[in-house]
């Protein structure tokens, strides 16, 4: 269980049902999440978005160090 324990400025401080905290950017959740509200997260591979920069990535270097 994930708790919204507060918001400090951008960011949202979320408990952890052990108690440890951590920081999501506040822009990430819902609108009108407030302090209290419970929430789930869940993180996906974005497997194509991953290949698509490999690939960029791949190329600029390619092209950096062509002579």
């Amino acid at each position: 269980m994930l708790i919204i324990d507060r918001f400090e400025g951008d960011w949202a401080i979320i408990e952890t049902e052990n108690r440890h905290t951590f920081n999501l950017p506040r822009f990430v959740l819902p609108p009108g999440i407030k302090a209290g509200d419970v929430i789930s997260i869940q993180v996906e591979i974005d497997l194509v978005a991953t290949k698509e920069l490999a690939e960029r990535s791949k190329h600029l270097l390619d092209n950096f160090f062509d002579e």
